[in-house]
């Protein structure tokens, strides 16, 4: 494991380097050494010719004396850490640090191996598997920067960390192996360079089940010119500054582009969202109506929703497609909200922050990264609507049951479906056997009576049920 500040400390010195030159040779060589050991122990292992090394006493001897060597490097390679540590940082050489610091993370992964090929499988906890088996994923990519973020990271004091476990078991989505070419090109760059302009590269990743995507140890790309962001006061329904995004990919590029009322801005869901002034400003707090003879509408205001539970809705989630003035509404309740959000076609991430709200950039492929039982609301409205499968929708509404509390609600915010497959998705609905404190379906009147409009406030009973 890197030491945080090896880089920043790193000095000059020719007998220091040459040092660290040696001893990375030595570490290499005992790498090979001892992997072509590891590996010459599989076919035994594999034909259950021997159990423990009570059958190879020479081997086991061995391998003692390998333990011993790997342990020294490690002495010294931690000793010349320490000394460059406290050099004077008049020079820095980063690029020889992350060498020395990667040498001592591979010589520690080679010792973790050693001992798990010569131990009985019965002592290892249970969440330290064979090298083989967790380092499997590596050996299908090429690009050496994913291949070493997905090994195990073992920890450096040779026992379970605090979380109970022997080692970092670093992830990737499973689509990730469906994409290798599309992944290895986003891993492909300068340790400790900037990153290149791929934000967009990495959001199909995460759209197609390629999430979570793995850390990288390169410098984001930020705006050339950001100012800092205008007061908490004025944020909220002002257009922020252009300068504070980066516009690459987008086929608008400023704000006032994606406020414009006109449809080729790159992205149709909340199409208006953008405009603060006339769109967005209204919205909860005053009903919109389709028809103003027919005064029908599938709105449900703030106000109604947090009469229900006075006092008690606090925080929550709007899993949604919009630019945060749901949670901006919200917060003139002191409830605090964080949008979930994607930037399909426009920055919505940048406009959420930059109002000063918060936005959670994810997908609908992932889990919410909340516990059990811990939000007040959830609202969601223009995201889960008549495209979503059903076996989709089932696991994410039991997703959202699970981080709700018991007496926490359920705010679903015009929904729309075909007529003849409401029937389908209410039953979806039904299922959580929630309270209904509100359940409205009004026709969709530009889609030629074909299309409806479904809302609803629902409130998690507590459990279980018997």
């Amino acid at each position: 494991m890197r030491k945080s500040n090896v880089i920043k400390k790193l000095g000059a010195g020719r007998g220091i380097y040459r040092l660290i030159f040696i001893l990375c040779i030595l570490a290499l060589l005992i790498c090979m050494t001892t992997f072509s050991k590891i590996y010459s122990f599989k076919s035994f292992r594999a034909s259950n010719s021997f159990s423990n090394c009570n059958s190879l006493t020479s081997s086991c001897t061995n391998n003692h004396h390998v333990e011993l060597t790997l342990d020294t490097v490690i002495q010294k390679i931690q000793h010349e850490i320490d000394i460059l540590r406290q050099l004077p940082n008049e020079k820095v050489f980063g690029k020889q640090a992350i060498f020395l610091a990667d040498i001592l993370n591979l010589v520690e992964s080679v010792q973790v191996s050693l001992v798990q090929n010569s131990e009985p499988r019965a002592i290892l906890h249970s969440l330290s598997r064979q090298t083989e088996q967790v380092n499997g994923p590596a050996e299908y990519f090429i690009t050496e920067e994913i291949r070493k973020y997905v090994r195990i990271k073992p920890n450096r004091l040779k026992k379970q960390n605090f979380m109970g476990a022997n080692g970092t078991f670093t992830s990737i989505g499973h689509a990730c192996f469906s994409m290798k070419s599309e992944l290895e090109e986003f891993m492909d760059y300068d340790v400790g360079e900037m990153c290149n302009d791929d934000w967009r590269l990495a959001q199909k990743l995460m759209v197609h089940g390629c999430d979570p995507l793995p850390r990288r140890r390169c410098f984001a790309r930020a705006p050339q010119l950001y100012n800092k962001p205008y007061p908490i006061n004025e944020s909220v329904w002002k257009l922020p500054d252009d300068k504070n995004v980066r516009w690459s990919r987008y086929r608008c590029k400023n704000f006032t582009c994606l406020a414009r009322n006109s449809t080729a801005k790159g992205f149709f869901k909340c199409a208006d969202c953008f405009n603060l002034t006339h769109h967005e400003y209204p919205r909860w707090i005053v009903h919109s109506y389709q028809d103003s003879n027919s005064k029908m509408t599938a709105d449900i205001l703030i106000t109604e929703v947090l009469s229900l539970k006075p006092g008690e809705i606090r925080i929550g989630l709007d899993f949604s497609v919009g630019t945060g003035t749901f949670a901006a509404r919200m917060r003139e309740h002191n409830v605090t909200i964080v949008s979930a959000t994607i930037n399909l076609g426009a920055p919505f991430s940048e406009m959420i922050a930059l109002r000063g709200l918060i936005p959670l950039y994810m997908t609908i492929n992932q889990r919410l990264p909340f516990f059990d039982n811990t939000l007040d609301l959830i609202h969601t409205t223009r995201f889960l609507d008549g495209w979503i499968d059903f076996v989709l929708l089932d696991f994410v509404l039991y997703d959202f049951d699970r981080v709700l509390r018991p007496g926490g609600l359920l705010w679903i915010d015009s929904f729309f479906c075909l007529k003849e497959e409401l029937n389908d998705y209410l039953e979806a609905f039904k299922i959580l056997r929630y309270k209904q404190h509100k359940w409205l379906v009004v026709p969709k009147i530009d889609k030629d009576d074909s299309e409806v409009f479904f809302s609803a406030v629902l409130e998690k009973p507590p459990r279980p049920f018997r």
